[in-house]
């Protein structure tokens, strides 16, 4: 008879409820039993029917009935609550991006590797069915050896309002989005070295609520002549617009997550659950089927379910978290100094990111 895993869950805010509803609507052996937040646990727990809320994350990480946390919060909270959750002998799934600094990310990575608990880095796009589906082409020997991939996530801003914060974040739509499209190239050219990165960022249309870039395109040049081509942006308007192209050397293919398994809806009112509370809904929009299956949430949780149970090993870990954040750290300095930036690379100590770019 296969355990059932309880998890809890830190952060009731959008990823809360989205990895709530994987977990209780498509995830096997799995059952969130707890739910931690300062602002609304009871509430959120109630409307869920979630046995047990805590003001305190610190609070449910006493339950010895607790197997998994999970981590859906803002950025600056995610290496204290991780290093805890490891103490207490808890294995972690923890949001996109890892964390804020290169410190923080050893320090967590160190915690769960004492404890010997999985970390796992949650980048969804590498559950997403259409996104998941090229990487098969690409094993399939379809389109050759891949060597270049294009990645675009791009919205008219984020749906809290802490990611406008660069102290609470640690940047903008790089470390918000651009995070999603640096680790799903990365994943499909076969993880690889960097070799270098080159970026260009700006704030061109929030001027007025952050300091951090609403626009960023970034290069990243791999070993073996191998390059990922990104760009997102909080400064496109009509929902979410997310995408991929993969060029191989005997073919290519492109996916549009949102295109082509949506409904063309016009509302007046507006509407929304999940990634299309990122933007307004009135007018016309792209409506999602099985929006949150779509990008790969319960695919993922489900994926974690069964590396704790011993049935797989985790495609994504705290070290390719890291790997994220310092390509990111690369992005940031090079818009800062108008260079490419080479591998090997040791970063400064920075408190966070953005300030690489704006010093």
């Amino acid at each position: 008879m296969t355990k059932t895993v309880k998890v809890g869950i830190v952060g009731t805010g959008f990823v809360g409820d989205i990895h709530h509803a994987s977990f209780k609507n498509w995830v096997r052996d799995a059952e969130v039993v707890a739910v931690a937040s300062p602002h609304n646990a009871g509430k959120f727990a109630e409307e869920r029917g979630i046995p047990a809320a805590y003001a305190d994350y610190r609070q449910m990480l006493q339950d010895k009935d607790i197997d998994v946390i999970d981590i859906g919060i803002p950025n600056d909270l995610h290496h204290q609550v991780v290093v805890d959750a490891a103490r207490a002998g808890k294995h972690v799934i923890i949001e996109k991006p890892l964390c804020v600094t290169l410190e923080q990310a050893d320090e967590m990575i160190e915690a769960c590797q004492k404890a010997g608990v999985l970390l796992m880095y949650a980048e969804e796009l590498l559950f997403a069915p259409k996104y998941v589906r090229v990487k098969t082409l690409i094993a399939e020997g379809a389109i050759g050896e891949p060597f270049l991939a294009k990645q675009s996530e791009e919205h008219p801003g984020p749906h809290m309002d802490w990611f406008w914060d660069v102290n609470r974040s640690g940047g903008g739509v790089l470390l918000d989005m651009g995070c999603h499209s640096i680790e799903y190239t990365r994943w499909i050219l076969g993880k690889p070295r960097v070799k270098s990165v080159t970026a260009f960022m700006g704030t061109y249309l929030h001027q007025d609520r952050t300091q951090g870039e609403d626009h960023a395109y970034t290069i990243v040049e791999y070993e073996g002549g191998k390059i990922a081509m990104l760009e997102n942006s909080w400064a496109k308007g009509g929902g979410v617009d997310d995408r991929c192209e993969v060029y191989g050397k005997k073919g290519h293919t492109r996916a549009d997550l949102l295109r082509g398994s949506s409904l063309l809806t016009y509302s007046e009112e507006g509407y929304g659950y999940a990634v299309e509370k990122a933007g307004t809904t009135r007018g016309y929009t792209f409506t999602m089927f099985e929006e949150i299956w779509n990008y790969g949430f319960p695919q993922e949780m489900q994926h974690f379910v069964n590396c704790v149970l011993g049935k797989e090993t985790c495609l994504e870990t705290g070290e390719d978290g890291r790997e994220v954040l310092k390509i990111m750290y690369a992005a940031y300095q090079s818009a800062g100094e108008g260079r490419k930036i080479e591998w090997p690379y040791n970063p400064p100590v920075v408190s966070k990111p953005i300030d690489l770019w704006k010093k």
